[in-house]
């Protein structure tokens, strides 16, 4: 109202509360005082979480070969199961066992594959969802599923609907930010597009590998103009948009200005939270030097500073898609993140954010229990039954929940449907699924679309 009314004059209030590099203050950022779209916003009810990580292996990793043993798959193993195989995107053939060993761990006793075995120090802390369940076997869908609710039709992601329902506590950063090495996923932005809700909710993309802040941010520094100089180019320029905008009322344009604004804010904020060099050394050494160490690193530091929701992905394209030498590429993949998720989790006790950060694991899937043909090295892609884990926020540690058949192959005890987590997930933060809506096309649209349930067994 303040940036359309008089033609913007009402904005002048916001300038007293902003500091001589115009960066919000502290002040103005916790109490909201402010026309941002990602101002601090009160949740429907007392929440147990107040900010989401997603470590997402993308590309599918075994539920079979990770955090759901199956012994009967040793005694099978080269020949057919005792029951029809379920429709699978490629053809598969006869069981093939694990050709990783699993322990127990924790007071609790759960069985984790010696993949995890630095990660599974952590069970305790974890609640492991064994009968997940998507829709279909193929990535595309399944990965839009998993991100946005929907299969099918463009739908804003997971992570920019908690920021329509939360806003975020640094308006200096992104509120969602999206850490992927490499490039792109699969279907790539769609990934965390704010679809038909303001643009300012989109995730921000991150190409991780790099450890320059300027090129992991490109353009985050002007070589040309100064602060000062920007800042009299920004106040121009915003003025002429929001004059264009009160006469057309443009959303879209709406966002554009914020972004422009949020842009500059970064410039400072953002150089100083992807910047570790000043960690001590036993915190840099125990997330390692690879890729995912730096990442999670990286992450506790926006978790710090407010960010409401980080993404955190494997790679480029989909990694986890072993369907050949899954013994090889699961071997190393995750050789790759146990250290570093280790080490986030154990980073996140000492510092006091684990208790309201949601942690979530997992793919857009899981593999089938039964070889692909002709070889007997490589699982295909398993929408009827696979693992994730939750820990932190809420969550009620050292638990199992659910269960497949003892293949592993269809989930079947206490299933949980991607929009059943999607309704815990946001339960934990404080919202009602059903009432987290908005209005576009003439319907109200939410996360969970028409379906969805809250798993209270694995709320604490």
């Amino acid at each position: 109202m303040l940036a359309r009314c008089g033609t913007g004059f009402g904005m002048m209030a916001l300038a007293s509360l902003m500091n001589g590099t115009g960066l919000l203050t502290a002040s103005a950022t916790a109490t909201g005082t402010s026309t941002l779209p990602l101002a601090p916003r009160a949740p429907h009810f007392a929440p147990k979480a107040k900010r989401v990580v997603h470590l997402f292996m993308n590309g599918g990793p075994s539920q079979v070969d990770t955090f759901d043993p199956k012994p009967a798959l040793e005694k099978f193993h080269g020949q057919p199961l005792p029951l029809n195989n379920l429709r699978t995107e490629r053809k598969t053939g006869a069981a093939m066992r694990s050709p990783f060993k699993f322990k127990r761990h924790g007071q609790s006793g759960i069985e984790v594959s010696e993949l995890f075995k630095k990660t599974a120090s952590h069970i305790d802390s974890m609640a492991v969802i064994r009968s997940m369940q998507a829709e279909v076997p193929n990535h595309e869908p399944s990965l839009m599923l998993m991100n946005c609710g929907d299969s099918r039709l463009p739908r804003p992601s997971m992570g920019s609907w908690i920021n329509y329902g939360l806003g975020t506590e640094n308006q200096n950063l992104p509120g969602f930010i999206v850490l992927c090495p490499g490039g792109y996923p699969i279907v790539s932005t769609q990934n965390w597009r704010s679809a038909f809700l303001p643009g300012a909710f989109q995730g921000t993309y991150i190409d991780s590998q790099h450890t320059d802040v300027e090129k992991l941010i490109a353009n985050i520094r002007n070589k040309r103009l100064g602060l000062d100089e920007q800042r009299r180019q920004l106040d121009l320029l915003r003025e002429m948009n929001e004059d264009h905008a009160a006469a057309r009322g443009h959303a879209a344009l709406d966002a554009r200005i914020a972004t422009f604004e949020l842009a500059y804010r970064m410039q400072s904020e953002a150089s100083d939270a992807f910047d570790f060099a000043g960690e001590p050394a036993y915190v840099r050494e125990a997330y390692g030097s690879g890729t995912h160490g730096r990442q999670l690193l990286i992450t506790r530091r926006l978790l710090e500073r407010g960010v409401r929701f980080v993404q955190v992905w494997s790679g480029a394209g989909q990694p986890w898609d072993n369907h050949e030498n899954i013994e090889g590429e699961h071997r190393k993949l995750a050789g790759s993140w146990d250290q570093p998720i280790a080490a986030f989790l154990a980073d996140l006790k000492q510092r006091g954010l684990f208790d309201d950060t949601l942690v979530l694991w997992g793919g857009e899937f899981g593999r089938t229990p039964v070889a692909e043909l002709p070889a007997l090295n490589g699982r295909d892609h398993n929408h009827y039954g696979f693992t994730v884990w939750l820990a932190g926020g809420g969550v009620k540690g050292g638990t199992v929940y659910g269960a497949t058949d003892e293949f592993g192959f269809r989930a079947t005890e206490n299933p949980v449907h991607v929009h059943d987590l999607h309704a815990t997930m946001l339960h934990l933060l404080g919202l009602d699924h059903e009432r987290l809506t908005y209005r576009y096309a003439g319907r109200d649209f939410r996360l969970t679309d028409i379906a969805g349930h809250v798993v209270k067994g694995l709320i604490a």
